[in-house]
């Protein structure tokens, strides 16, 4: 749709993503290494989720989900990642995948007034113009988009050693 309406597509992450969210119940951890105590069991309590916490991505996507709903996005009832703001002749689209979000839309004032917001909330990383996305390479042309793993598939080969690989007509070393 983007591409059909002459759309800019944007790629932002997030940085620390799951630190950024709140907990809303009491979770207690023990002591780092390197730090002492006075008394026997003593613990600390968190007051922000963690890697590694369970309910740290629930915590994070809530905490999102509202930034997105403060700014004016919807929240697509069929596709809950993705949200959309839709004001006069302004129209913006959000798809969300854990901490990289794809920002489209018809405005590049807001566009940008809608990134500088997220970095204020969460302190984001802006990719630019759309280049690569979840393992995707991504080519603008003139007709459409152009998708291809390369990338992918070439970190494949070189982690299963087989950069140098020649094909053989035989298959057998």
């Amino acid at each position: 749709m983007a591409m059909a309406k002459g759309w800019e597509i944007h790629q932002i992450d997030v940085n620390n993503t799951f630190l950024h969210g709140d907990l809303d119940e009491e979770v207690y951890m023990r002591l780092l290494l390197g730090y002492s105590s006075q008394g026997h069991g003593v613990v600390c309590r968190l007051k922000k989720s963690l890697y590694g916490l369970r309910h740290a991505s629930r915590n994070w996507y809530a905490k999102l989900v509202e930034s997105m709903q403060h700014y004016g996005f919807r929240q697509s009832g069929v596709d809950h990642s993705l949200f959309v703001f839709n004001r006069g002749n302004v129209f913006l689209a959000a798809l969300v995948y854990v901490d990289d979000i794809l920002v489209v839309g018809n405005n590049h004032e807001q566009c940008t007034c809608f990134k500088r917001y997220l970095d204020q909330c969460f302190c984001i990383k802006d990719l630019g113009p759309l280049r690569y996305f979840l393992g995707i390479e991504v080519i603008k042309m003139e007709f459409g988009l152009f998708l291809n793993q390369r990338k992918y598939v070439l970190d494949i080969l070189m982690e299963c050693q087989m950069l140098g690989a020649r094909p053989s007509p035989f298959p057998m070393e």
